[in-house]
C-alpha cells in the first residue's frame, strides 16, 4: 500500500513504524523545510521520541501534491489548529481519497470538529477518524495498543485495517465519527483536571473519582451532539481518558499539574508557548459549544474558570464533592 502522512510530529513518526511493520510504502509531509532536512538526514528527533528512528525506506517531502499523489491512503495528524490551512492546499488534488483523521481537538472561533472541516473543504466522503490510548512512545514499542476507527465507508475501513492492524495494534471499528472525535477531543480537557489534582497533592482515589464523574459528564456530552454514548466505552472514550488523565507524558495532564501547584503567569505561558497543550485550545471551543446548545457541564465550566480566568484551584476539591 501506499500511504501519505501529514505531520512528522511524534505521533506521526510513532504511525509510520507500524505502516512500516506492514511493508507499505510512506511518504511523510512536513511544512518546514529544516524539518524535512533534518529528518532525511538524521531520520530522528530525540526531543519528540527519543531512541527511536523512522525507517530508512521512507521518504520525507514539503510538497502536498507529492504525498497524495497516488496513495491509497492519506493519514492526517498535526495539530488541529492547522488543519484548515492544510485541507485547503490539498483541495486541488483530492478527488473520492480515502482519509484517515488521527489529530485530535476542535477548531477555535468556529467549532468545527476536524472532519468537518476535511468535509468542508475536500472533495470526498472516505473519511475516517482513529482514536485511543496510545502515547507515540507506546506505539513504537510494539507493546498492544488499542484504538477506535471510526468510519462511515467499508471501503475506508478495509484499507485502514490493512495498513494499521498488526500483531500488537488492534482495531476496532464503529461508525460514529462525531462521538469519536468528541471523546478524543475531551478527555485532553478532562485530562487538564486530573493534572490539577495531581498538582493539589489530591490521592488516587480523589483522582478515580473525577474520572467516574467524568465519564458521566462526557455521556452527556456526545448526548447533547447526537452521537452514541456507549462510544465514551471505547478506545477512544474511557480508554484514552484513563491514559490521558493518568500519565505525565500527556502534556495536558502536565499543564493542570501547573495550575494546580500554583506556578506564576509567566510559568504558565512559556510552557503553552513552548508545548503543544491541545487540551487547552479544545477548552475555549467546547465550553462555547456547549453554551450555544444550552447543555450545562459544570466540571467544564469549572476548569475553563481555573485554567482561562485564575480561579482557585482548590475549588475542584470541593466541586467533586457538592457537584
Amino acid at each position: 500500500m501506499k500511504i501519505g502522512i501529514f505531520g512528522c510530529g511524534a505521533y506521526g513518526m510513532a504511525l509510520s513504524s507500524v505502516l512500516d511493520y506492514n511493508n507499505c510504502d510512506i511518504t511523510m509531509w512536513t511544512k518546514f523545510e529544516e524539518e524535512k532536512n533534518q529528518l532525511e538526514v538524521t531520520r530522528k528527533n530525540e526531543k519528540l521520541i527519543p531512541n527511536f528512528s523512522i525507517s530508512d525506506k521512507i521518504k520525507l517531502t514539503t510538497s502536498v501534491e507529492e504525498c497524495i499523489k497516488d496513495k491509497d491512503l492519506l493519514i492526517v495528524v498535526i495539530p488541529a489548529a492547522f488543519i484548515d490551512s492544510l485541507a485547503v492546499e490539498m483541495k486541488p488534488y483530492i478527488k473520492d481519497n480515502h482519509i484517515i483523521i488521527a489529530s485530535k481537538g476542535i477548531e477555535q472561533k468556529t467549532g468545527l470538529f476536524i472532519n468537518q472541516i476535511i468535509e468542508k473543504h475536500l472533495d470526498t466522503k472516505n473519511i475516517g477518524v482513529i482514536s485511543g490510548p496510545s502515547f507515540a512512545v507506546d506505539l513504537v514499542s510494539k507493546m498492544p495498543v488499542g484504538l477506535t476507527l471510526a468510519t462511515k465507508s467499508e471501503d475506508t475501513k478495509a484499507l485502514a485495517k490493512k495498513a494499521l492492524q498488526t500483531p500488537y495494534v488492534k482495531l476496532r471499528s464503529t461508525e460514529d465519527i462525531i462521538g469519536t472525535e468528541i471523546c478524543g477531543a475531551i478527555k485532553n480537557v478532562i485530562a487538564i483536571s486530573s493534572g490539577i489534582l495531581e498538582g493539589l497533592g489530591a490521592n488516587e482515589s480523589t483522582k478515580a473519582m473525577l474520572l467516574t464523574e467524568a465519564v458521566h459528564d462526557i455521556e452527556e456530552i456526545l448526548e447533547a451532539f447526537d452521537a452514541n454514548k456507549r462510544t465514551v466505552l471505547s478506545f477512544a472514550g474511557f480508554g484514552d481518558l484513563l491514559l490521558t488523565c493518568t500519565s505525565e507524558k500527556s502534556r495536558n495532564y502536565s499543564f493542570g499539574k501547573l495550575l494546580g501547584e500554583w506556578k506564576t503567569k509567566e510559568e504558565i505561558d512559556k510552557y503553552l508557548k513552548e508545548t503543544t497543550v491541545e487540551g487547552f485550545y479544545t477548552l475555549d471551543s467546547i465550553y462555547e459549544l456547549l453554551k450555544d446548545k444550552q447543555v450545562s457541564i459544570p466540571i467544564i465550566d469549572l476548569i475553563y474558570d481555573i485554567a482561562v480566568n485564575g480561579r482557585n484551584p482548590k475549588e475542584l476539591l470541593t466541586f467533586l464533592v457538592e457537584k
